[in-house]
């Protein structure tokens, strides 16, 4: 299937104190690289940025994704703003990875580097001299990336220690209407990044794929949604407008498997609308349900 590039220009936000203006719809590459052949990923990422989807969310644990990237960024790294991962603690590792990145992107500096899944490192270590915040900093002044931030699913409470100790240009927090309950980063985090100008992408807005897992089997096309595994009715436009109406959020950075997937995801962002009061009761008592039964999915609270 091919679709024609939009003819309608995406809605656009400021990225907090970075001042960039990006689309608030981003593509991550998860699907891409470990759910899709490199020639459908390809052509996928193509479209994307042909539609005005130009903020391209990478990292090296999405097995193929940033060597898909590599075969585009050559001819096209002007038009995205492109993101990519450390998951490390430590600075030293951190730069490892950063250049190691830049090599197979094909790039010599992306647009923003994060710590990857706060949660699984080692905060202190993080917020050390010799941490991996520290090294991406000077990562920037070598100029191998524009801005620095970090990645966070679960554990808030040290997303918030590091809004506190540390300068973050931008953050990236699992936020949907199901683990406002559970994790709730559109909460205190969301509040004390708000507070320093910090800039805000949401992820998982959806749930994310079943447990966590973007690998597809020959027999699928594309992996469920956490929370359509849930409910087969469930309205993914809604979810959707309830991160993006969340104060600070600049963009939702989602997943996708096919170009069908990226024209209804264009066509839900171009006609953005706040949700009704109405609306607003029915995700309450549908994200209270969802959470009961997804339990701390991510990680421990």
């Amino acid at each position: 299937m091919t679709i024609a590039p939009t003819t309608s220009t995406l809605p656009q936000r400021v990225l907090g104190k970075t001042g960039e203006k990006v689309p608030i719809l981003g593509l991550g590459t998860a699907p891409g690289g470990m759910g899709m052949d490199d020639t459908s990923a390809i052509d996928l990422f193509e479209m994307a940025i042909d539609c005005g989807v130009t903020y391209l969310d990478t990292a090296p644990g999405y097995a193929r994704a940033q060597e898909q990237l590599g075969h585009i960024l050559p001819r096209r790294r002007d038009e995205v703003f492109l993101v990519t991962k450390t998951p490390t603690s430590d600075g030293k590792t951190a730069i490892e990875q950063l250049e190691e990145n830049l090599k197979i992107l094909r790039t010599d500096a992306v647009d923003l580097c994060y710590v990857h899944s706060l949660g699984h490192q080692d905060v202190d270590k993080v917020l050390a001299k010799d941490g991996s915040l520290a090294a991406l900093r000077e990562a920037q002044k070598r100029g191998l990336t524009r801005y620095v931030g970090f990645t966070a699913h679960h554990k808030p409470a040290w997303s918030e220690r590091v809004l506190r100790e540390a300068d973050v240009d931008v953050a990236m927090f699992a936020i949907n209407f199901a683990d406002h309950h559970t994790y709730g980063f559109d909460q205190g985090v969301l509040a004390a990044a708000v507070a320093q100008n910090t800039g805000i992408a949401a992820m998982k807005v959806f749930g994310g794929a079943v447990a966590m897992k973007y690998e597809t089997t020959e027999e699928e096309k594309s992996r469920p949604s956490a929370l359509r595994d849930l409910d087969a009715d469930f309205d993914h436009e809604q979810a959707l407008r309830w991160s993006l109406s969340l104060e600070g959020v600049s963009l939702a950075v989602l997943g996708m498997y096919s170009q069908e997937e990226l024209a209804q995801n264009i066509e839900w962002v171009q006609r953005l609308q706040p949700l009704s009061i109405a609306e607003e009761k029915v995700l309450r008592e549908k994200g209270q349900t969802f959470a009961t039964r997804l339990g701390a999915h991510y990680g421990d609270v």
